[in-house]
């Protein structure tokens, strides 16, 4: 099928280049030109697992392209995905003038019928306010528009294989006839029938995803629903920790038990830092708008938020506890990105903790495998370092953000001789405590002694 993919960031950039390797002919556009400029040069311009090679073959295949006028995107398409940005406005309600900037110009551009699909995290009843204004903006009343919601349940840096192994594709649509255009256009990943790129060769057998077909207001709910229950299991780990702390017991100890309970599973049940990126802290926000927007008190995500939001003021307990005086130190960052294997350092908490220490005074030295040139940007006046080993060097203390596992791999007796103070204050429990202290370390870290 020819498909068009408007927002070319974290979503649209996977979703037009798996789409494009499954077999189908994509058409990205994006307001940023530069992105644009950037991508038809051949270029990649966001770090995730798999995706240049993908974009690399599909270019090579002729089966995607990018364009930076928007009309000629929206023509070329039987379906068209957006994929654009709803941030958060202060009021935590999600800013959807992009969704209604885009409608607009479907409205305006396109010549021929539309399936157009919501691909956007965007709060329920969005495909509605979409429909109408499809057709108050439509200059030629014969062209007819669909819509669809297909929320996304991609996680940064293991975006790809999510696209090309979901466990489950989520449709709402408003007739049959969308619902099976989308199963069309899911029909290679569903069945399997492309070489996947991730394994190089053929998909694995595995689980078959489920293609489940909802309304679009229960679709549009379904996202909003599953990354604030997710996130909510972050704040509830993390409360345990602090639990943990006060009467001695493990955090780990304590959740891996629970995990292993089917009820409850064990991901998301890791304590530290708390979550962020721009998924989860936003969506959190939208839903408890949304919900008060309509009379449902969600005191339980309030709480979930409020945990979430503790937690930098709990990392700065452990550092100020650690070293009493911060300013004046040289402090190690190892980690900016909000999570391992991207360089997205939106709503990132590492970003929290430099900000801190900053403010008291703090020579701050930093590394990171990916998001070193993202932060430049925000924090010139950091030490940025390739090699890990660089920014360790003479340090008073080295403070664990991210869950890199080039940072897990570190050899911490070679750090340890080259640091002024062999101290560690992990906000992400990546070490074992006793191994540490083992090697001679002050060690702190999240709910365990």
């Amino acid at each position: 099928m020819r498909l068009s993919v408007i927002g070319c960031g974290y979503v649209g950039l996977v979703t037009g280049a798996c789409l494009a390797e499954a077999g189908h002919e994509v058409v990205c556009t994006d307001i940023d030109r530069d992105r644009i400029a950037k991508l038809q040069a051949g270029g990649v311009p966001i770090y995730e697992e798999h995706l240049e090679e993908i974009l690399a073959s599909a270019r090579k295949a002729g089966r995607i392209s990018y364009t930076a006028v928007a009309g000629e995107a929206i023509r070329a398409g039987e379906a068209i995905f957006i994929c654009v940005g709803t941030p958060p406005k202060e009021s935590g309600e999600a800013d959807l003038s992009a969704i209604d900037h885009v409608a607009r110009q479907i409205a305006a551009e396109a010549k021929t019928p539309k399936l157009v699909i919501e691909k956007s995290t965007v709060p329920a009843r969005t495909g509605l306010e979409l429909s109408r204004a499809l057709s108050a903006y439509s200059r030629n009343s014969n062209i007819k528009f669909r819509v669809a919601s297909n929320p996304e349940f991609l996680r940064e840096g293991t975006a790809v294989g999510d696209f090309f192994h979901p466990d489950r594709i989520v449709v709402g649509v408003e007739d049959p006839s969308s619902a099976a255009e989308l199963r069309e256009i899911y029909r290679p990943i569903l069945e399997k029938s492309f070489r996947c790129p991730v394994h190089d060769g053929a998909c694995p057998a595995g689980q078959k995803a489920e293609f489940l077909v909802t309304t679009i207001s229960s679709a549009e709910l379904i996202k909003h629903a599953c990354n604030s229950f997710l996130a909510l299991k972050i704040s509830y780990a993390n409360v345990i920790a602090d639990l943990c702390e006060k009467i001695g017991a493990n955090v780990e100890e304590v959740t891996r038990a629970m995990g292993l309970d089917p009820r409850i599973g064990g991901q998301f049940l890791n304590a530290g830092l708390g979550y962020g990126g721009f998924c989860f802290p936003k969506d959190v926000q939208a839903f408890i708008y949304l919900a008060a927007k309509v009379g449902v008190d969600f005191d339980i995500l309030k709480a979930a938020e409020r945990v979430n939001k503790q937690r930098i003021e709990r990392f700065f307990e452990k550092i100020h506890q650690a070293l009493w005086v911060v300013k004046g130190k040289r402090i190690a960052v190892l980690g900016l990105a909000f999570k391992a294997n991207t360089d997205d350092i939106r709503f990132a908490p590492a970003l929290e903790v430099v900000k801190g220490l900053l403010q008291e005074g703090a020579i701050v030295h930093t590394t990171d495998p990916e998001a070193m040139s993202r932060t430049k940007a925000l924090f010139p006046e950091l030490h940025y370092h390739e090699d890990p080993y660089d920014a360790l060097r003479d340090a008073d203390a080295a403070l664990i953000c991210t869950e890199w596992d080039s940072f897990r791999k570190l050899d911490w007796q070679r750090a340890g001789g080259l640091m002024a103070r062999k101290l560690v204050i992990d906000g992400r429990n990546l070490y074992s405590p006793q191994e540490m202290r083992n090697l001679g370390f002050e060690y702190y870290s999240f709910g365990r002694e």
